[in-house]
């Protein structure tokens, strides 16, 4: 080795395309780093794909007392929300009110309204909601999104869906994202800013050297393997970050995290307007129904250990079955496994704060930068919405160890696509229509809701729908397809009817191949 002559290092390699890996690589090559990203599969393939697709501070959370995360994801949403309108925007949610509903008594706020209380032992009262509502809505220095607000639900449309024994609930804000979107588009940025995205590509191992890391990378495809040099790891693997530490890396140095399983059902629409619901359940446990898709609805999640990262992920029969139940303590119209179009999964690695459930385990995030020779940040937890947050704070820790040359910098940049303000989208969907009027209007608006005002250059000079390009059902056309392929990491259908887009809730097995083998003209 001593006589081969090593690759020019990079000052970061990351390990990881999930929204910490992307959203760090974006964050160290806008701060004159030079940066590499791998990933073993494609962008947001699994953990960062199958959220709730929520920007918010985490009500529930305030049970814990994490008031340093709350805080810190309440004042995200808006940062967020300035920054990518087109694949971001405000929701409304509608928490009925239970009497009878009961929640964890081993939460610290359980325990104290045991001790003080002791009569309301184990239930959430009306006022204690209400509290945390207060808390939350003044917490993070809301600005654009309208307070909280009460609900009757018996002269109300919110209530028409529900069952009429809830008469009363609170409406509050946080916002909806489209989480595989948000990853790819940090990515893209962090391209255009100079660093090397490298999908479908696995970290075999890391060698400290003198000078930093020898790194040996193995294209997934192929199986060609070669060999990078880096200044500094940036290990954000998510589920596999300890399976790095002790494979690729020869180490162990006892961290352990949790892998807890988070599943979801969307079902057929279970109700006409544009509100979501927060359903509180008598175990405690709290889930989510929401518009989805514009035809759907989805629901979730549950909390479940889940073995080791490389099982995959499946939502089994008793998580439908406990969703459909869940959810069917609140619609008036039971919802069943009949009602269920897709299902999805997804593993988040959390830290092991010894906490007894998954759903009481922490979702704040630790970053431990190890400097003893060659230097490594081992990223663990966290939640999409203080993802660049975290991004942030990890590349001001690599300031102990690189030469950072840039103050930070992403709260006031917008993603590609949303160099707009939001209060102009309708405006910007009707000039789009006017500029290619053989779009339908759920067209126009699929399509600006995936690019935003990059939506133009998508189409180009298309004067009718025959000018994109071959046609694969519901919308999409080769000529998005092409601009997946070229500017966003795409390769499979898999990659753009499920991560690039949702449209494989729409389209059918033949379409599905057609799009396969129009992709094989890339390779």
């Amino acid at each position: 080795m001593a006589d081969q002559k090593l690759p020019e290092p990079v000052d970061v390699l990351v390990i990881g395309g999930g929204v910490n890996g992307c959203g760090i690589a974006r964050d160290a090559a806008g701060r004159g780093l030079s940066v590499m990203l791998v990933e073993q599969g494609d962008l947001a393939q699994a953990t960062s794909s199958a959220s709730t697709k929520l920007f918010h501070g985490g009500l529930r959370y305030l049970e814990y007392f994490e008031f340093r995360l709350v805080r810190e994801a309440l004042r995200e949403r808006e940062v967020l929300l300035r920054n990518m309108p087109h694949i971001s925007w405000p929701m409304r949610f509608v928490l009925p009110l239970d009497p009878d509903m009961r929640f964890d008594s081993e939460t610290p706020a359980g325990r104290l309204l045991a001790l003080f209380l002791p009569w309301q032992k184990g239930r959430r009262p009306g006022w204690m909601i209400r509290l945390g509502l207060f808390l939350y809505d003044h917490m993070g220095g809301r600005k654009v999104l309208p307070p909280t607000t009460t609900l009757d639900l018996r002269k109300r449309p919110e209530g028409a869906p529900l069952k009429s024994f809830y008469q009363t609930a609170f409406e509050y804000s946080d916002c909806w994202v489209q989480d595989s979107r948000l990853v790819v588009l940090n990515a893209r940025d962090a391209r255009t800013r100079g660093a090397r995205i490298a999908t479908r590509t696995r970290l075999l191992r890391a060698d400290r050297d003198t000078d930093g890391w020898l790194c040996t990378l193995e294209d997934t495809r192929t199986g060609e393997r070669h060999e990078v040099a880096a200044r500094c790891l940036v290990n954000a693997a998510g589920p596999w970050v300890t399976q790095v530490i002790g494979t690729a890396m020869g180490q162990n140095d006892g961290t352990r995290i949790r892998l807890v399983r988070g599943s979801h059902i969307v079902t057929k629409k279970l109700y006409e307007h544009e509100k979501s619901y927060f359903f509180q359940g008598p175990d405690g446990r709290i889930i989510f129904a929401i518009p989805y898709e514009q035809d759907f609805t989805l629901i979730g999640t549950t909390d479940v250990e889940h073995p080791d990262p490389d099982t995959p992920p499946l939502c089994t029969e008793a998580e439908q079955d406990y969703l459909c139940t869940f959810a069917s303590r609140y619609f008036q119209r039971p919802v069943t496994r009949g009602d269920v179009v897709w299902t999805y999964s997804g593993v988040r690695p959390l830290m092991d704060d010894g906490q007894p459930s998954a759903s009481a385990a922490t979702r704040d995030y630790t970053l431990r930068l190890d400097a003893e020779g060659a230097p490594v940040l081992h990223v663990f937890g966290g939640k999409i919405t203080t993802y660049r947050k975290l991004a942030e704070a990890a590349v001001d820790k690599l300031r102990a160890v690189l030469p950072v040359n840039r103050a930070v910098w992403t709260a006031d940049a917008p993603l590609p696509g949303g160099y707009f303000p939001l209060e102009e989208t309708d405006k910007l969907v009707a000039r789009l229509l006017a500029d290619y009027p053989f779009l339908s209007r759920d067209q126009a608006v699929r399509l600006f809701r995936t690019h935003g005002v990059d939506t133009w250059h998508v189409l180009g000079d298309a004067r009718n729908a025959s000018d994109l390009g071959q046609d694969f059902g519901a919308g999409l056309t080769a000529a998005e397809v092409d601009w997946f392929v070229e500017n966003e990491f795409a390769q499979t259908a898999e990659d753009i009817l499920w991560r690039r887009t949702r449209l494989g809730l729409r389209v059918r097995p033949d379409q599905v191949a057609a799009l396969a083998a129009y992709l094989e003209g890339f390779s």
